[in-house]
């Protein structure tokens, strides 16, 4: 088969616009609720550690999901899973809206999770099949933008909702989307996969939920507990065992859960690695300004969403451009920029971020950051699709979405971790502290993090290479 060979559908933008749509509402609620974790933590009397568990229960259950989506997408119509990924997102959306408590707000956000986890890969592997490769940049671009602004707009518009009206009018007004999708999208989609309904493995599905789950799990314990604790150390060492068995099993397998092999082209190994680090950027700083924002320099939802929306904004202005200038320059002329820019922006937080910083300086070095993120998110992901071969689109577009969950899980447990490192460690040079120093000092003390991730990116960045495969092979 040719590269300019797609699967014939009535309207590939109409079909491409209506899941990046469902997509772009599930990744917003990613992120949406971190503007009202401090209105959640006091309406329920959670910790800090325990209210990111709605940001890291969601990406860990898209983590666990994701995997599995290589097969879903061989058992079922690419219409059934679009049903299957909206009910869920409406069910759970609902559940959130009116929960009485915050094990009821969990479960609804974990409900919700499990449609943006079908939609995600869905979305990626269609729009590999329906557009002729010459074209994918500059659809990729659009995708780029999907699934690094709705994290990062969810803050700016939480911050709106949650100041005028309430944070469960969150869910409400993400419902009022999807039903829409419902009613008027699904007209759009037709069905691509092919169904071959391959054996289910149980024993692939338990040790990717163990792997994946108990490393996730294990991090998003160390902001309240030592290495040394049980709740830490067990169930990272389950999950790491569990990924290993799962990686050799998938690898001796004849029809494996997710085909591995598609590591085997560098290109697209690279491109994940750089995927991978691009979402630890995106989601850990996704939770720290917002928290850093209202906590220490002690500003509503509404005017800290404002000034996170410079940054918002131009990422969204970029993200297309790039795209299209993908298809004419490669991956190499953006990468290396974008994490750059990356490495400045954290710089200029870990060295300005205070109790009275300047609101100038927070929208000079974010929107910074959001620049260099429009050029890495996408370049990274295409970059890498592009050299596999036809057959290895929906096994690639599951890798690439499952590590960006997982990437996101880890971003914001770890984030919060070192953030109340951080803050431990300047409560005991200085016991006198005020909430928003130590906040301050927490947030700038997650940022040498970020700042390290940056140049390990821009290393990393610099052996991408543009290159090609016959998609017939």
């Amino acid at each position: 088969m040719s590269s300019s060979q797609v699967v014939p559908v009535r309207s590939p933008k109409a079909m491409a616009s209506v899941l990046m749509f469902a997509a772009f509402i599930g990744l917003f609620s990613e992120t949406a609720l971190n503007m009202a974790l401090t209105n959640i933590m006091s309406d329920f009397s959670v910790s800090p550690a325990t209210a990111q568990w709605l940001t890291t229960g969601y990406l860990l259950t898209i983590g666990i999901l994701v995997p599995v989506s290589s097969l879903l997408i061989q058992w079922f119509t690419t219409k059934q899973l679009v049903v299957g990924s909206l009910t869920f997102s409406i069910v759970g959306t609902i559940l959130a809206a009116v929960a009485p408590s915050f094990t009821v707000l969990l479960i609804g956000r974990i409900v919700q999770a499990l449609g943006t986890g079908i939609i995600l890969p869905l979305m990626m592997n269609v729009i590999l099949l329906i557009f002729p490769i010459y074209k994918r940049g500059a659809v990729m671009g659009l995708m780029g933008l999907v699934i690094t602004t709705a994290p990062a707009v969810g803050p700016v518009l939480a911050g709106l909702i949650v100041d005028s009206l309430d944070w469960a009018y969150i869910f409400w007004i993400s419902l009022i989307f999807y039903v829409a999708l419902i009613i008027i999208g699904l007209k759009q989609i037709d069905n691509v996969s092919k169904i071959t309904k391959p054996a289910i493995d149980l024993l692939s599905i338990l040790l990717s939920t163990l792997g994946f789950g108990g490393l996730m799990y294990s991090l998003s314990n160390i902001a309240e507990k030592s290495f040394n604790s049980v709740s830490v150390y067990a169930p990272f060492i389950v999950g790491a065992v569990s990924i290993i068995l799962f990686s050799i099993r998938q690898m001796k397998m004849k029809q494996p859960m997710i085909n591995l092999r598609v590591f085997k082209f560098p290109m697209f190994t690279l491109g994940a690695l750089l995927l991978f680090s691009g979402m630890l950027l995106i989601l850990s700083s996704a939770i720290l300004l917002p928290m850093y924002l209202k906590g220490s320099l002690l500003f509503s939802a509404t005017v800290a969403g404002m000034i996170l929306l410079p940054g918002s904004a131009l990422n969204a202005f970029c993200s297309p451009f790039v795209g299209k200038l993908f298809d004419k320059y490669g991956a190499k002329k953006f990468l290396p920029l974008g994490y750059l820019l990356a490495f400045i922006s954290s710089l200029l937080f870990v060295f300005t971020i205070s109790a009275d910083t300047p609101i100038w300086q927070v929208i000079l070095a974010h929107s910074i950051f959001f620049i260099g993120i429009s050029m890495i998110i996408m370049p990274a992901q295409t970059n890498g699709l592009n050299q596999l071969p036809r057959k290895l689109y929906g096994d690639g577009a599951a890798v690439m979405s499952t590590l960006q969950q997982i990437a996101g899980g880890i971003g914001t447990a770890l984030a919060i971790t070192l953030l109340v490192n951080g803050q431990t460690l300047h409560l005991e040079k200085f016991p006198n502290a005020t909430p928003g120093e130590l906040m301050a000092e927490g947030t700038k003390h997650a940022y040498i993090f970020i700042l390290g991730l940056s140049i390990i990116g821009l290393i990393l960045s610099l052996f991408v290479k543009r290159e090609h495969v016959e998609k017939g092979k």
